[in-house]
């Protein structure tokens, strides 16, 4: 078994998989296969050293990261890979708190709010704290809530430190938040941080357990971990010490989401004896592309030295390109995705557009709909968004959970049972006047006898709420012993929700297909987990993140942020609006800490790419409510000239804005690039829009024919770029 663990691993690699007792520090270099080097720990304490699968737990920063983990286990050791707790700082939280969490107070069967759900909550206590909406946003109050949580501050301590206004204006909101939090029985997702936390400062026996539990710990991503996940890492290990950090602070890239990379940096003088490893080999870019990477990232200071180096070729030169506009920059990119496509064979998924803001997607997303490429926009609105997804959800949160208010608000009234939003607001006042539950409120107004007053409900009021009630105790009645996917089906029966879809016409149907993908999870959980209960469904979906929600089998081109694409690769990666405001953002140009981040954003980006990087730029940018020109961002001088192909226009071809009329995102497939000659009045047929006639035929501003054809019935003209177009001539 040894040989078969340790035989694909280069020296520094067994030296990380060898060291098993006391802690430890890898320092691992973009693509140097540090999830190898995890998982071949883990199976080496399992089957070199005796150590049961059970103790082990191996903590990641995304579910994804933590799927991939437990699939290469189940390679390595097989069927004992199921009882390593390998998951999420989150999760692993969650779950601590379902098993202890009544020891500080806190219901077992607690709701986790998402972002969304913590808007709507603070929205009410700004209305409760009477705040000016011009003023004070809901997310800035919120980023300031997380930020105290994540340093461990709770709202009697941010108390002691407020000294201004505007913190005595947070720290109100932040102790009227963890009431309503309180008293809806949910928590948010700092919350499972620093609750835990809590549990075990609080609880010495619950600590006790849980350190001799799991006597060897191994935590992913460690430059990302912030004060209360270090906290954790401190209190799990503080017996036994074997403690295993993976981690690099080159890649430190999430300060803005409270990430300290001082963790990673001091983890040495925290934990003495720490060895140190460093995997400086790189499987997966080419030397070109490293050495470019590597110049860009020396210039900071607070780092860690180290050497990367690769036995990959060469590579070709890092293209540093510019266009004159957002738009140029976009089609001269898809025109290249064509011609790689043609002399190289890759397919759309091997590319990827990478970018500092989500507002940059947009030229290359109207391109790509423009001329029919297929594209995963990471980032857009996630199914877990779309609103029949969260009503339906909303619903089975109630069934877990009656008083959870966020999601009772959300689906009293949905589908309309005549219960109006002033109907609303006077259940709302009248529970906080009594200082009771809004569900315990409307069952007060619902149950009460012919001719009892209570506030200024009518008795049509109380019959519309009995009615409520009555659908929510149906429901909740078999709630606890079903599979999650029949509790689906009976909301959406029961409350009337199908019906509800189907009467938009247009949209009914797929919004309907929607929440039968939802169905679809559920039965996958029902089948993975048959003795699971709807919490625990709620608890896994609450946990998803959008990185976990990339298709990696679906052959369309990636559009996703810099921050976005941590951990991915792809052969080609195009990063877009290399430029002075964008990157470094011009919100960290005053500050040399911030722009060494964006640095290390920059540095993320590059080491994506495993065979082709692109770097671009236009002259003009419309940014921030005004057009002008650009500057060349700073990172692109540090790459040596040498391992660089620069492309510079002297005379910028102005080109005008496309539109996206009569455009549509379409399933074309790549074209068969040995057509006849076209010309116009030629027959033709599409493989999804059928036949067609050719209009016209004008070279593009990329440098492609565009093709314009008129297609039979409703499909109507549509402008396609001929090298993508999925077309043949007929006869």
């Amino acid at each position: 078994m040894t040989s078969s663990i340790l035989g694909p691993l280069n020296g520094p690699q067994k030296q990380a998989v060898e060291n098993t007792e006391g802690p430890l520090l890898i320092l691992a270099g973009p693509g140097s296969g540090k999830t190898r080097v995890i998982t071949s720990r883990i199976a080496y304490l399992i089957s070199e050293k005796g150590i049961p699968p059970s103790r082990i737990l191996a903590v990641t920063f995304t579910n994804k990261a933590a799927r991939e983990m437990r699939e290469r286990l189940d390679m390595l050791i097989g069927n004992l890979s199921q009882y390593v707790n390998a998951r999420t700082f989150h999760a692993f939280c969650a779950s601590v708190l379902r098993r202890d969490g009544d020891k500080i107070g806190l219901d077992r069967s607690f709701t986790i709010y998402d972002r969304d759900d913590q808007v709507n909550l603070i929205k009410q206590v700004m209305e409760i704290e009477q705040l000016d909406p011009r003023r004070f946003t809901p997310n800035n109050i919120l980023n300031a809530i997380s930020t105290a949580k994540s340093q461990l501050i709770d709202p009697q301590m941010f108390l002691q430190q407020s000294s201004t206004y505007i913190q005595n204006v947070i720290q109100a909101s932040y102790q009227r938040y963890q009431e309503l939090l309180n008293r809806n029985k949910s928590v948010d997702f700092d919350d499972l941080l620093m609750l835990t936390g809590k549990l075990f400062s609080d609880d010495p026996d619950t600590l006790n357990w849980y350190q001799n539990h799991y006597t060897y710990i191994l935590i992913d991503e460690f430059q990302d971990t912030n004060t209360s996940q270090y906290a954790l890492t401190k209190q799990l290990s503080g017996k036994h010490k074997n403690i295993c950090v993976v981690g690099d602070p080159d890649q430190s890239i999430y300060s803005w989401r409270n990430a300290d990379i001082r963790n990673i940096l001091s983890f040495q003088q925290d934990f003495p004896g720490t060895k140190l490893i460093k995997l400086e080999e790189n499987y997966r870019s080419t030397k070109n592309i490293l050495d470019a990477a590597y110049k860009v990232i020396s210039t900071n200071t607070n780092r860690i030295e180290r050497g990367l180096h690769t036995n990959n070729d060469l590579g070709t030169p890092i293209i540093i390109e510019e266009a004159y506009n957002p738009d140029e920059e976009a089609q001269m990119l898809l025109k290249e995705i064509q011609r790689l496509k043609e002399l190289h064979n890759y397919n759309l998924n091997d590319f990827a557009f990478m970018y500092r803001v989500n507002a940059q997607s947009r030229a290359v997303e109207e391109g790509c709909l423009r001329y029919g490429i297929r594209y995963n926009l990471i980032g857009g609105l996630r199914f877990y968004q779309r609103k029949e997804v969260k009503d339906i959800i909303a619903y089975l949160r109630i069934l877990a959970n009656p008083n959870d208010e966020v999601s009772l608000l959300r689906i009293i009234n949905i589908p309309t049972r005549g219960i109006g939003q002033r109907t609303i607001d006077s259940l709302v006042q009248f529970a906080r006047s009594k200082g009771i539950p809004l569900y315990s409120a409307i069952q007060a107004i619902a149950d009460r006898k012919l001719g009892e007053e209570i506030g200024d409900f009518t008795s049509r009021t109380s019959k519309s709420l009995r009615g409520f009630l009555d659908i929510i105790n149906s429901l909740a009645k078999t709630s606890q012993t079903t599979p999650v996917a029949q509790i689906i089906d009976q909301v959406a029966d029961i409350t009337g929700y199908r019906a509800y879809l189907y009467k938009d016409k247009e949209l009914g149907r797929e919004r309907w297909e929607n929440v039968q993908e939802l169905r679809s999870t559920a039965m996958e959980f029902d089948k993975m987990a048959p003795e699971e209960s709807l919490t625990s469904f709620l608890e896994g979906i609450g946990l998803i993140s959008d990185i976990d929600n990339l298709t990696e089998n679906e052959d369309a081109i990636t559009l996703i942020t810099l921050h976005q694409a941590k951990g991915l690769e792809f052969p080609v990666v195009f990063m877009i609006g290399m430029e002075e405001g964008l990157i470094p953002h011009i919100r960290s140009m005053e500050n040399p800490e911030e722009v060494e981040e964006e640095r290390r954003l920059a540095y993320v980006g590059m080491t994506r790419a495993k065979e082709r990087l692109y770097m671009t730029r236009s002259f003009n940018r419309f940014f921030r409510g005004s057009s002008g020109p650009t500057l060349p961002s700073r990172f692109l001088s540090d790459i040596p000239v040498e391992i660089t192909d620069r492309i510079v226009k002297p005379e910028p071809n102005r080109i005008a804005r496309p539109t996206i009329s009569n455009i549509s995102r379409n399933n074309s497939q790549p074209s068969n690039n040995n057509l006849p000659e076209l010309k116009t009045g030629d027959k033709i047929n599409h493989s999804k829009f059928g036949e067609g006639i050719i209009v016209s035929l004008t070279a593009s501003t990329a440098g492609d024919q565009e093709i314009t054809i008129a297609f039979k019935g409703d499909i109507g003209i549509k402008k396609l770029l001929l090298g993508f177009a999925p077309i043949e001539k007929i006869d």
